[in-house]
């Protein structure tokens, strides 16, 4: 089909983007590569896609411990002696997520 300035390119499905975004950098083949799998597929909608960053509505949680991702992720608590970054308690519990905890924690190091 030849090319037609009045022509728009349609957008990506979010599912083959997510895709595209997680063969960039690691090849998903390592821990760290699947838990950056489950991060833009479960976290990016509240957390920032670069996980230094604040999102909307979830602090950056780059450097977050497998200890406080267990915790908030599976319990909806934090740790003891943990200090919040944001004093809501927006986030539910994801129990889906309990065997790529380990894999977000690598992502996430």
């Amino acid at each position: 089909m030849p090319y037609n300035a009045g022509m728009r390119a349609k957008p990506l499905p979010l599912s083959l983007l997510i895709l595209l975004l997680g063969a960039c950098g690691q090849n998903g083949n390592d821990a760290a590569g699947r838990g950056k799998q489950v991060y833009l597929a479960e976290c990016i909608v509240c957390h920032n896609p670069d996980p230094a960053r604040d999102g909307v509505l979830g602090p950056a949680i780059k450097g977050a411990s497998q200890e406080l991702l267990e915790a908030k992720v599976l319990r909806g608590t934090y740790p003891p002696g943990h200090t919040p970054k944001r004093a809501t308690a927006l986030m539910p519990p994801i129990p889906k997520l309990a065997l790529q905890i380990a894999n977000l924690a690598a992502f996430l190091r």
